[in-house]
């Protein structure tokens, strides 16, 4: 049977193999990983639809194709060879990491290759194997194949040639090739550069009230829900409560027109240990009080850390977040998430000097306070739209009674 790329997600009209779990020759059970396919920054494993014996790999690693298109044949006992070949568009000859290696020199400590079988990412010739070979498989009912799963990869040796225009490593130099997340990330914000007028706007919050709120809830609301209560909850519930006023903000740019969308499905930037960034979505987060907007979040950080998130929950944005604030950021200037028009990031929170009102004029208080950072797209409104937004969501952070939202 022919194993397909499936469809992953509503509007997933693609995706990228980048890990076959088998070679060709291995037994495969149904629902065991066969591979691996990347969408828009989460990586989903597949497992197989059959049990069998994998005959062919169709597709190599790395190779993005559309959904339906044929990756590979798993074979059953007794099920006749199909001429896959003659069904699947040619393609050209995929290079393997073995060939890359090869290509930057071997390393001083270069030993023997582990396995002599091809790589299972590639389509080689003599791939295919006959009926005889998987009946004789099956019929002794043999275990899969092992093999040392391998090590991360070792950079390349420094070589004289560069990696980039004018780049050569020096001797002491690591090469780190970029991850498919990294790649992604690269080319999305590139993207979005080179297509929206991006444009800051920053203003000052006093979390004084969100602070007090807080610290009153902390001891209750973590025992309720089983995370703490941060600020990121306060600032998403206020930002959604001020795009009520200023809808543009929550829209996508059209073709010569502007999409302002009715709901808010907002986007949380969650961090990957360093290795990347991903922004899951709360879907209709504009009917969400705090409590229930801060599961949601949460919800949605651990899937991410998880790495549970499915290609559904990262789609359809129409406003993102990202929350630098922990590393105590002063100003953020984030990129936009094409096609939004709009991206806010919260700065850091620390104890600062303030003037506050007294009976006979200000005084001097130390208050939580910290900056808000709005991009935005020049193209879809102007500075004084989208500073009266973040006015906004500065003026709930400030005057709102939370505590009734966690009642």
């Amino acid at each position: 049977m022919f194993i397909t790329m499936p469809q992953l997600g509503e509007t997933v009209t693609e995706g990228t193999v980048t890990r076959w779990c088998k070679a060709v020759g291995d037994e495969v059970a149904e629902d065991e990983p066969l591979f691996e396919v990347s969408t828009d920054k989460v990586d989903t494993e597949v497992p197989a639809a059959a049990s069998g014996v994998l005959a062919e790999i169709l597709v190599a690693e790395g190779d993005t194709v559309e959904v339906g298109a044929r990756l590979a044949v798993v074979r059953t006992a007794g099920e006749p060879v199909e001429e896959s070949a003659a069904t699947t568009p040619t393609r050209a000859p995929a290079t393997t990491p073995d060939a890359a290696t090869a290509d930057a020199g071997p390393g001083p400590d270069a030993g023997p290759a582990p396995d002599a079988r091809p790589a299972t990412g590639a389509v080689a010739a003599g791939a295919r194997i006959t009926p005889a070979d998987v009946d004789a498989r099956i019929a002794a009912r043999a275990q899969p194949l092992t093999r040392p799963r391998a090590s991360a990869a070792r950079p390349p040796a420094a070589s004289s040639r560069p990696v980039a225009a004018g780049v050569t490593p020096g001797p002491d130099d690591v090469v780190e090739p970029f991850s498919s997340v990294r790649r992604r990330t690269g080319d999305h914000m590139r993207r979005s550069i080179e297509t929206a007028a991006h444009t800051l706007v920053v203003m000052q919050a006093d979390y004084s009230t969100v602070a007090r709120t807080r610290e009153a809830a902390r001891d209750e609301f973590r025992a309720r829900e089983g995370f703490g209560l941060t600020y990121l909850p306060f600032v998403a519930r206020a930002a959604v409560d001020a795009i009520a006023r200023f809808p543009r903000v929550n829209a996508s740019v059209g073709d010569d027109a502007l999409v302002v969308h009715s709901a808010v499905h907002l986007g949380i930037a969650v961090d990957l240990a360093f290795e990347g960034l991903v922004v899951p979505v709360v879907r209709d987060a504009g009917g969400l009080r705090l409590r229930a907007l801060a599961r949601r979040i949460d919800e949605q950080r651990v899937a991410a850390e998880q790495g549970t998130l499915t290609p559904d929950d990262v789609s359809g944005g129409t406003f993102t977040i990202t929350n630098a604030g922990g590393f105590g950021t002063l100003v953020t200037a984030p990129i936009i998430s094409q096609p939004q028009v709009a991206i806010l990031s919260t700065d850091g929170v620390a104890m600062r000097p303030v003037a506050v009102p007294t009976g006979d004029g200000h005084g001097i208080a130390v208050h939580p306070v910290g900056n808000l950072s709005l991009s935005f797209d020049h193209r879809a409104f102007d500075g004084a739209y989208a500073s009266a937004f973040l006015q906004r969501v500065v003026e709930l952070l400030e005057t709102r009674r939370w505590d009734e939202e966690l009642a």
